[in-house]
């Protein structure tokens, strides 16, 4: 009986990294076409403070983008909603100009990720799911899956255990959609040192593998192999156990919401006040 082969996957780097944030870090003079507005500043109708964005503003930019939310010095920082032409839009935390903190990704294929940003990659625990079915849930490091982490592909197969460079490393449990499992140690994305493979009937093949292959046949109660198989286990239920992140998620993108909603009533406000004659001010 052959042990079959688990399913690999990559997470595109489209995915999680942050696109260009190029409206967030254009100067004063490219801004002119935003509609911002300074809770801050006596006078409301001000839209920018010392030569900067801050407060509440809309920005239009490239490619049919839109920014709704907060301002602070010329950058995106706080909450807000952005959002692209072709329908993928972001709703959470800023910090200088990029993602930063808690939020919500949705891309036009389907796709999405849900957790905590950093510097405009997904950093730190968080939920990636994709149209085709598959999700996982875990730690991300720089954009891909490191630490941590629980997948469930769209085949029906479960893998829980460590992941290093976005590949299955470490000690796991691989749990097969016909019953086979397989517990111990791998390699970039392969069974590699000592494990057990368990066919659903029962029957275990216990030893060291090397490249997905069985090389060294050995009995499941060798020191090694058990040895091997409790650490698989236990990364797993550390997997499966992590804490998640849908509550500070959820206040993000509560908060981005709202954000969004005061960007717009200032935009309209900015917009009356130029058809009344009332220009933007800028403090100097």
């Amino acid at each position: 009986m052959e042990t079959q082969k688990p399913k690999l996957t990559r997470t595109p780097s489209s995915l999680l990294r942050s696109p260009t944030l190029r409206s967030s870090t254009h100067s004063l003079s490219s801004l002119t076409s935003s509609t911002l507005k300074s809770p801050t500043l006596k006078r409301p109708e001000r839209e920018f403070h010392k030569g900067s964005c801050n407060g509440s503003g809309v920005y239009n930019f490239f490619a049919k983008g839109r920014y709704e939310g907060d301002w602070v010095d010329g950058k995106y920082d706080g909450y807000g909603i952005e959002s692209w032409a072709k329908g993928s839009r972001y709703r959470g935390q800023y910090r200088n100009g990029l993602r930063h903190g808690f939020g919500v990704y949705k891309f036009f294929n389907g796709d999405s990720y849900a957790g905590e940003w950093v510097s405009g990659h997904s950093h730190g625990s968080g939920v990636q799911s994709c149209a085709d079915g598959s999700c996982y849930v875990g730690e991300f490091k720089g954009a891909i899956k490191h630490g941590l982490g629980y997948y469930h592909f769209r085949n029906g197969d479960r893998y829980a255990g460590e992941y290093f460079g976005d590949k299955i490393h470490g000690f796991g449990v691989y749990h097969f959609a016909n019953g086979h499992c397989y517990e111990g140690s791998w390699h970039e994305g392969r069974r590699q040192g000592f494990g057990t493979y368990t066919f659903r009937n029962g029957e275990m093949r216990s030893g060291e593998w090397d490249c997905g292959v069985l090389k060294n046949p050995l009995s499941p109660s060798n020191h090694s192999i058990q040895r091997s198989v409790q650490a698989a286990r236990k990364a797993a239920e550390n997997a499966v156990l992590a804490p998640r992140v849908d509550e500070q998620v959820n206040r993000a993108v509560s908060a981005a919401n709202r954000a969004a909603t005061a960007a717009r009533v200032a935009a309209i406000k900015a917009v009356q006040n130029r058809m009344d004659g009332k220009f933007c001010h800028t403090d100097v």
